[in-house]
This record gives structure tokens, sequence and C-alpha cells, in this order.
């Protein structure tokens, strides 16, 4: 049985999907830990609810004792390096990891990103793909999961999928649609990854199509 660790920064429908499929014996795996860097979040409900620990660990007290984001990022390394994690999944994680965590877990940490491979790196990517549909700069977008790497929403692909842009959808029906997709993805890449690559393919091809 694979142990993973699970980043959020908010309400955790994504981590919700993982304890489901983990608990329904859809993956080989079981979520030893999950992460938030906001108190808030209500994914750390989900994750207590399903009797998962929980590890609240906000980047302000270091910025306030005058630490660096290194700082954080190492310390973050030690307190989740005893869960030992086969594999660390960002599932909406707010933060960018440096090489002081990467390199902890070298090839063992994913993330899901609402988008296609090269499009709308970084925040609102829902929001920023809709208001190019409207300009009709693109006719769909998608979400995909990919290994993490310093550059943001960069690394090697491991899974993706389209998600379509009606003409008649308001933005929280577009939204809608890609979040039911990412439900399916992030399960459909996590089994892929333990069940014996390790990682990425080489050639970035998608794995996993749910138009």
């Amino acid at each position: 049985m694979h142990s993973l660790v699970v980043f959020i920064s908010g309400s955790g429908t994504n981590l919700q999907a993982l304890l489901d499929a983990a608990a329904a014996g859809d993956l080989p795996a079981s979520v030893v830990l999950v992460v938030s860097n906001r108190r808030e979040a209500y994914g750390l409900v989900r994750a207590q609810q399903a009797g998962v620990p929980t590890l609240y660990f906000p980047l302000r007290r270091f910025v306030d004792a005058g630490k660096t984001r290194a700082d954080y990022d190492a310390t973050l390394a030690a307190a989740v390096r005893p869960y030992a994690p086969d594999l660390i999944i960002l599932a909406g994680w707010m933060h960018i990891l440096s090489p002081a965590f990467l390199n902890e877990f070298p090839n063992m940490v994913i993330n899901l990103h609402p988008a296609l491979p090269g499009q709308f790196a970084g925040v609102q990517a829902i929001e920023r793909a809709y208001a190019a549909f409207q300009r009709g700069d693109v006719s769909h977008s998608g979400c995909v999961v990919h290994q993490v790497i310093p550059e943001v929403d960069a690394g090697p692909v491991i899974a993706q999928t389209v998600v379509p842009i009606y003409p008649h959808d308001t933005l929280p029906d577009f939204a809608a649609r890609m979040h039911a997709a990412e439900h399916k993805l992030i399960v459909a890449a996590v089994r892929q990854w333990l069940s014996g690559a390790g990682g990425a393919p080489a050639n970035n091809a998608p794995l996993f199509t749910d138009p």
C-alpha cells in the first residue's frame, strides 16, 4: 500500500476524490497526511472526518520571523519526511515550492492545474480561460497533472484532459465542468503514477482523456 501526502489551500474537493477512491479500493494507496497553508481550508475538515492527520503550516510565521522562503520549504520538508510519502500531491496548493523542498523529494511531487500544458500558468486559470474563450482566443480548455519543477506549472505531463467551453456557458457552468474533470483526472493520474512508471512519460503524451 502506497502512502500519499496531499497539499491543499482550499475546499479540498480534489482531496475528497482521492480519499473516496482510496476508500473504495480504486487506488492502491492511503492518504497519510493533509497539509494546508490556510487554517480555514475546508479540506482540513475533510481530512479530519476521514481520520487523516493534518498539518497547518502557514508562511506568515516565517515571514514575521524574518526567515526566507527557502527556510519555510526546508522546514516543511522536514515535517513531511516522517510520514514517508511515496507521492506528494499538490491539489489546490497555492504556494510555489522551491528546490529547498523539491530536492528532498526528487520526482515525487505532482500538481493538478486547471489548464492544458503551456496555457494559463499560475493563478485564476479557469477565469482566464473563460475570458479567452469569450474573446475568441481559445475554443476549449482542460486540466493537467504534471511533475513539479521549480518553474510554475511547467513540469513533465503525467495526464491531461480536454474540458469543453460552450457558447451558453456562464463562468460557474464552466468552472463546475472543470472541477468535475479534475476529480476524475487526479485519481487517474495518481493511479497511473503508482502503477509502475513512477514518473511522467518521456514524450509528455497524455495518458487520460475524458472530453
